[in-house]
């Protein structure tokens, strides 16, 4: 059966966007980003942000992101997947990325979480942002938390070696299908 993914969360002022691939049962449950407890989204972002956000409620969270110029979505709109792991999907249609950039249109970097939701880091290169793949916050990724946090560290921070791709010449993200 055709499951559908959670809406952008962006506004005019995002600069920062972190892509995952499609919402865990859990999280299409509660229709919440990363609502898996165990998942480490919510621990990495408030580390970064120096703020509490795993303890807060989940209507709290969201503004405290797009207050420091991030947002969130998935790389795929709609699949079939039994269970939460990225190699069951099947039959997936990706997301108009379109609907993103009209909004945001300060959008400067584009970040994947986990290699799935990476294996689209080219497309935005060369659209002319800077991308970044980050090591998946899922728990099923079981590399620990300081080590995921080093990484993560580049969503905010300069230009990291080897981690971080300049943009190459500007053209229009598309639907990717």
């Amino acid at each position: 059966m055709q499951q559908r993914g959670l809406a952008p969360v962006i506004d005019a002022g995002v600069k920062i966007l972190i892509l995952g691939s499609f919402p865990s049962p859990k999280s299409l449950e509660q229709q919440q980003y990363y609502g898996h407890p165990q998942n480490h989204f919510w621990k990495l972002m408030g580390a970064l942000l120096d703020e509490p956000l795993y303890d807060m409620a989940y209507a709290q969270r969201l503004p405290l992101l797009l207050k420091n110029g991030i947002g969130l979505w998935d790389v795929l709109q709609k699949c079939e997947r039994a269970g939460a792991l990225d190699s069951n999907i099947r039959n997936a249609v990706n997301n108009d990325f379109r609907k993103v950039t009209r909004v945001a249109t300060g959008l400067k970097r584009v970040c994947f979480n986990g290699k799935t939701a990476g294996r689209f880091a080219p497309m935005f290169a060369e659209a002319g942002f800077e991308t970044l793949v980050l090591p998946s916050s899922s728990p099923a990724y079981t590399v620990g938390f300081d080590a995921k946090l080093k990484v993560w560290r580049g969503v905010l921070a300069g230009r990291k070696p080897g981690t971080l791709r300049k943009p190459r010449r500007a053209r229009r993200v598309a639907d990717a299908n």
